[in-house]
């Protein structure tokens, strides 16, 4: 595990830029990840390279054959990270853009009558695009209930939901308030079992920094990811869609390309720093086992990140050497609960006598950068049914280390004392 060679979390924490210090605050612990993660250097290099370069593809010249091929690379970087043969990868502005374009596009498209099926756990991004688009074709939308203790949907939940006439259904792969992930494969079994043929979209957005992606295993048509998230930058979004989504009649230009996702011009240098993700990953997969393939490497890397970052949250939680863990701290409610196998880098928790904004002001004083979620449309659906306005999220990934945690409970305990 990453944790056992202190020369390899130094290794890992060189690659990143702003890694222990903010350029306008100074030296902080950055524990807010799920609000965006830290950057390579080796994406903000490319990104300064083909921001520099004037050229567009599909032109008769030597620059734009070589923006034609980071682009043809980079998809199959997106492949091999995905773990997928077939489909259609694509960027677009965000991954909350194309989360509408997706669900826009197998809700329109999808067969006449029927449903469109989501959880009560989801992000407003697939939730307020499902209601959106249901409404507008006409086609009821049903809610499964997620579990307030566990933070979860479950597929047993889903299957007590779905019927035949399901056209269309939307799953939250790993939820951002609580970091509790969900079982997409499970889940889509259950759809599957009683609508087979229903369009089954999968936001990852949360999930995509902290484990391995495997599209091969979840009979899905949509898959989403907000690359500043997980390591590159802010300005774009990673879809990939099934081949029969794409055939369901997508927004494209008359008489182009067929089956063509992409609007206008791409930006090379979006697709470019994505191959900068999936190269580091490899490494660490390389770093953290003996597999030589590329495909082993980057299960390897999801595996040692998981492990690493779930050391750090039964830290925070439970507490380390002499120091008391968030569980201790009296009037505390962490979402999701404490013991939970699924949680995924994240822990939000509030305190029956500290408000969730006085918890996060005096942190940051102290230079270390958590996030206050609040009981409103981003997280209303997960917070109010807890009776909490409010709740401190605590964020991390597998660059953040053992004495980042210490310092976050020494705070703590303080604040809470």
């Amino acid at each position: 595990m990453i944790t056992q060679s202190a020369p390899l979390t130094a290794a890992i924490r060189d690659q990143f830029a702003h890694v222990a210090s903010c350029p306008f605050q100074g030296e902080r612990i950055f524990f807010e990840n799920a609000g965006g993660a830290l950057t390579l250097k080796s994406v903000v290099e490319t990104s300064a390279t083909f921001a520099a370069i004037p050229d567009n593809q599909g032109r008769d010249n030597p620059a734009s054959a070589a923006l034609v091929e980071v682009i043809k690379q980079a998809k199959a970087d997106m492949a091999l990270f995905f773990n997928t043969s077939e489909g259609k990868f694509f960027v677009g502005e965000s991954g909350t853009e194309l989360t509408f374009r997706l669900i826009r596009t197998a809700v329109m498209g999808s067969a006449a009558g029927g449903v469109v099926l989501g959880s009560s756990v989801e992000h407003p991004a697939s939730r307020s695009a499902a209601l959106h688009w249901a409404e507008k074709a006409g086609k009821p939308y049903v809610n499964v209930p997620h579990d307030d203790a566990t933070g979860q949907v479950t597929p047993a939940a889903y299957a007590a939901a779905v019927t035949p006439d399901v056209r269309v259904a939307t799953i939250l792969h790993t939820s951002p308030v609580t970091g509790i992930a969900n079982d997409v494969a499970g889940i889509s079994a259950a759809i599957r079992a009683v609508a087979p043929d229903a369009f089954i979209f999968v936001d990852g957005i949360q999930h995509a920094s902290h484990g391995h992606i495997d599209i091969a295993a979840y009979d899905i048509d949509g898959y989403v990811v907000s690359p500043y998230k997980m390591f590159s930058r802010h300005g774009y979004g990673v879809a990939w869609a099934s081949d029969r989504l794409t055939a369901a009649g997508i927004e494209t230009l008359k008489n182009g390309p067929a089956g063509n996702w992409e609007m206008g011009t791409r930006d090379t240098g979006a697709y470019a720093t994505f191959s900068d993700v999936v190269k580091y990953l490899d490494w660490l997969g390389g770093e953290v086992s003996d597999a030589t393939d590329p495909r082993a490497r980057i299960e390897a890397a999801g595996s040692a990140i998981h492990a690493h970052e779930a050391e750090l949250t039964n830290a925070m939680i439970h507490g380390t050497g002499n120091l008391p863990g968030l569980a201790d701290l009296p009037g505390v409610h962490i979402l999701g609960g404490i013991e939970n196998p699924d949680r995924e880098g994240l822990v939000c928790f509030a305190l029956d006598d500290v408000p969730a904004t006085t918890i996060v002001d005096t942190l940051n004083a102290q230079g270390i950068r958590t996030h206050i979620r609040r009981a409103d449309h981003y997280s209303g659906n997960i917070l109010t049914p807890l009776g909490l306005d409010a709740a401190v999220r605590v964020s991390l990934c597998h660059y953040n280390t053992m004495d980042e945690v210490r310092a976050l409970l020494t705070a703590m305990k303080d604040i809470a004392g």
